[in-house]
C-alpha cells in the first residue's frame, strides 16, 4: 500500500512540474487516432492492456501472497486504476489542477486497500 501510495503521490508531482500540460502520451494518441486509423488503434490498445498487464501482475502477486480477500479480483481491480488514471490525467490537463487525478487515484487505493485480507495483515 505504501508503494500504491508513492505512485500516486509521484504522479501527482509530474503533473505539477509539467504544469499540467501534457497529460498521458498514449491517451492523448488514442483519442486523436482510434476512430480513424484501425492500425494504430489496435496498437494503441495492445499498449493499454500491456500497461494493464502490468498492473494486474502487481495485484495478482498480492493476491497470490493472500494478502487480498479471496473475493477480490485483480482483473477488475487493475482496470478500475488504469482507468482513473487515464480519466485523472485527461480532467487535470483540461482543469489545469490536479483534484481530479488525486480523487480518482484516491478512490482507487481506498479500493484496493478495502481488498485486503485482514486476517494477513494481522
Amino acid at each position: 500500500m505504501e508503494a500504491l501510495r508513492s505512485w500516486r503521490n509521484a504522479i501527482v508531482q509530474l503533473q505539477i512540474e509539467r504544469q499540467y500540460h501534457g497529460g498521458c502520451r498514449i491517451g492523448s494518441l488514442a483519442s486523436e487516432l482510434s476512430e480513424s486509423d484501425q492500425a494504430a488503434r489496435t496498437e494503441l490498445a495492445a499498449g493499454f492492456m500491456q500497461w494493464e498487464h502490468s498492473i494486474h501482475n502487481g495485484l495478482r502477486a498480492m493476491y497470490d501472497r493472500g494478502e487480498l480477500r479471496s473475493d477480490a479480483d485483480p482483473d477488475d481491480l487493475a482496470l478500475a486504476l488504469l482507468t482513473a488514471l487515464q480519466g485523472g490525467l485527461v480532467l487535470t490537463q483540461v482543469r489545469r489542477e490536479t483534484s481530479p487525478l488525486e480523487v480518482g487515484l484516491d478512490a482507487l487505493h481506498i479500493s484496493v486497500r478495502s481488498s485486503f485480507d485482514v486476517d494477513h495483515i494481522l
